[in-house]
């Protein structure tokens, strides 16, 4: 019997369930891939907000990727919601024999502007997590926030940044174009080989909630299907499109919704 395409989710648990481990299995499934998870941290939240946040012990986050490794290896491993320098190293340590793919998506904000990473986890995240990332996945204030510089205004600051974080380990970086200006997004890989631009019109709506956790947990989920890194790009970031433009139509709750998963499946 084949076996199925399976990735694993290390990240943090969205009780609104548009974006974190929620996401992720999401997106998993909509593309076909078996999901499996660890959660490290839980927060209550919304579509309109973040109102609580409580880390899980790096003892608890360690054993649940254990027991993932031990019995249910991933073709990928996506990597999201860290929290704390605790977190980040148990993670590191975790994962420290796997050798597929990883996808780091450095999660520092949320849509709502709420913190989600510790500003001392920062370092620790550049020095342990950041050179094992086969893909890196920072949306444009995340890049700059980890490199100590301001956003990226233009295309050739934008590849700058994408090559000084490749300086810092990363073997490719997605720099993700959702907070720039135009009417059309652009993502743009970055890798020792030079830059591909991936292209979207822009879709105006403010149900984007996840569209950063979406986004990695696709091209993990491509990996894990056999997929090389531009082709996973390439294939998440047409199917997230997909789902932004269907975002309107699901309306879950009063703030920033969540993007539509299952577009492809259900209206």
């Amino acid at each position: 019997m084949m076996r199925h395409a399976t990735a694993l989710t290390i990240a943090g648990s969205d009780s609104g369930g548009g974006a974190g481990i929620q996401a992720d299995l999401k997106t998993f499934s909509a593309l076909g891939v078996y999901g499996t998870s660890a959660i490290t941290a839980i927060t209550a939240q919304n579509t309109r907000g973040v109102f609580a946040v409580e880390s899980v012990s790096p003892v608890v986050i360690g054993a649940q990727i254990a027991a993932v490794l031990d019995d249910i290896p991933p073709q990928a491993i996506k990597i999201g919601m860290l929290a704390s320098s605790e977190i980040v190293a148990a993670v590191a340590e975790a994962i420290k024999g796997y050798t597929g793919p990883v996808v780091l998506d450095p999660v520092m904000i949320a849509k709502s502007g709420d913190a989600l990473l510790a500003r001392d986890a920062e370092a620790a995240l550049i020095e342990w997590l950041l050179p094992r990332a086969d893909v890196l996945t920072p949306n444009l204030p995340e890049a700059a926030r980890l490199l100590h510089r301001s956003p990226a205004c233009d295309a050739q600051e934008t590849e700058a940044q994408g090559q000084a974080l490749l300086g810092l380990g990363a073997r490719a970086v997605v720099m993700k174009g959702g907070h720039a200006a135009g009417r059309t997004c652009i993502d743009r890989l970055v890798t020792a080989s030079g830059v591909t631009a991936f292209e979207q019109p822009r879709i105006a709506t403010r149900n984007t909630h996840g569209t950063g956790c979406s986004l990695s947990s696709a091209i993990a989920a491509e990996l894990a299907k056999g997929a090389g890194v531009e082709q996973a790009v390439r294939r998440a970031q047409a199917w997230l499109h997909g789902a932004i433009r269907a975002a309107d139509g699901l309306g879950i709750g009063g703030g920033h919704g969540p993007v539509h998963h299952f577009h492809e499946v259900w209206r």
